[in-house]
């Protein structure tokens, strides 16, 4: 059955053509999103597997980013080399990667290389043999990747922090895993969590670009028709996690900075208040002019880097702040940081600033959404977590509708002194936290 879902328009009345998108599902189950762009001269194509490192037993933690690696390592028709220079000959920019909640497969060309794309495309996904001499070759390369990410104190400090946050949860381990997990894989945990995981009604298959959707779903299905649509080997289903507000401080005496990540709960994805939680995010480190920017960087000097971001999840989520600073100035960062967590709880924010954080986050949705690559990703996480499609007009009204009350009412919820929870990471000498200097 074949649905064409309702059109959008960019925003404040710019002309633009509706966007075409339809959606397809096969007998098997599988999900088919397209979006057709006629003026464009490129298709992104992308396989999203609905699993992540969060759906993993702790004894494979990283067998969905060590299952995303293999499937590059040679199929039933290809070795690795001959899908390499098939790839390069049409221009293929293939790449994957592996989240906490997915697994996408994709692959961006021009328009008139979509067929050989999807062949490749279909090829690695469908047939990878999973030798076991591959197997023990991809360890080694993901034990070094692991090494090198434990290397870089960005990525470490943040870590840190979501190993302690979500203590004792899937959500909180290693997408890459362990080097203890990751040496343990054999060729038949691999076969079992693939079997497992890569069926129809657990992928969600979207492209966008210069494509007729018609014509596309033909083709997928020529590949895919005959993908089982389940299994019964049952995803674990694990409830949503309690977070665990810490203060960690980790030395690491080799380090220049020390590193800082501030982190409160924030609501899940498809949470009604998700605009109101973007919007506090871009006024309170989001951007240039954001708040902690201002203080901490340009009145200060106190840091180069200074941000905060979100990391909303299916049933949870959480709202960050990092920054790099020098082992004098950690003590008097965090309490500039907590300072405006206060400010922001016990004043509304202005007109002025929210309408600011709205054309801002306007924007930055909007220019998203200029290149296949992103319009393809969109329909899928669309489609993934709320099951429909929200036009850019729907998005705009529901930024447009929060006010400065709604701002401070969830400042207040979010950022209460006993949710606070706090890492940092580098050379600290004598430095110490405790509670009280974490009280807003």
């Amino acid at each position: 059955m074949s649905v064409i879902l309702t059109p959008d328009a960019t925003p404040a009345g710019t002309p633009a053509p509706a966007r075409n998108i339809r959606r397809t599902t096969l007998p098997n189950g599988l999900l088919v999103l397209t979006e057709s762009i006629p003026h464009a001269r490129s298709v992104s194509m992308g396989v999203w597997i609905a699993t992540g490192s969060r759906d993993e037993l702790l004894a494979v933690n990283g067998i969905s980013h060590f299952v995303e690696h293999m499937v590059f390592k040679g199929t039933t028709s290809r070795s690795a080399r001959q899908f390499a220079r098939e790839a390069d000959s049409i221009g293929g920019n293939f790449d994957a990667f592996t989240g906490k909640e997915s697994i996408c497969f994709n692959v961006k060309v021009l328009d008139s290389n979509v067929a050989p794309a999807l062949d490749l495309l279909a090829d690695l996904v469908l047939h990878p043999t999973f030798t076991p001499d591959d197997i023990i070759r991809e360890q080694g390369v993901i034990l070094e990747e692991i090494k090198m990410d434990e290397d870089n104190p960005d990525y470490l400090v943040h870590e840190t922090f979501t190993q302690n946050f979500w203590k004792g949860h899937a959500l909180g381990r290693p997408i890459l895993g362990t080097k203890k997990t990751v040496s343990s894989f054999n060729q038949q945990v691999v076969l079992d969590f693939y079997a497992s995981r890569f069926t129809a009604r657990n992928m969600v298959f979207a492209a966008a670009g210069h494509l007729d959707h018609d014509t596309f779903v033909a083709q997928v299905a020529d590949h895919f028709a005959g993908l089982a649509a389940s299994t019964d080997s049952a995803i674990p289903q694990l409830a949503a996690p309690a977070p665990n507000p810490h203060i960690t401080l980790k030395s690491k005496k080799s380090l220049e900075q020390v590193q800082v990540c501030i982190g409160v709960p924030a609501p899940p994805v498809d949470s009604p208040n998700r605009y109101a939680v973007y919007l506090l995010n871009t006024m309170l480190g989001g951007g240039m002019s954001s708040r902690l920017f201002q203080t901490i960087r340009e009145d200060r000097g106190l840091a180069y880097s200074i941000f905060s971001e979100t990391s909303p999840f299916r049933d949870t989520g959480a709202l960050s702040i990092y920054a790099g600073t020098s082992t004098e100035r950690a003590h008097e960062v965090i309490r500039l940081t907590i300072d405006e967590l206060r400010r922001i709880k016990d004043a509304p924010v202005s007109e002025a600033e929210l309408k600011r954080a709205k054309d801002q986050l306007k924007s930055n949705i909007v220019l998203g959404l200029e290149s296949s690559s992103s319009r393809m990703s969109n329909l899928a996480r669309q489609a993934m977590y709320f099951g429909r499609f929200f036009s850019i007009d729907e998005i705009v009204s529901e930024i447009d509708a929060v006010t400065p009350t709604a701002v401070q009412t969830l400042a207040q919820e979010l950022f209460r002194p006993d949710a606070i929870a706090l890492t940092v990471l580098g050379n600290l000498g004598d430095l110490n936290i405790d509670r009280v200097d974490l009280a807003c």
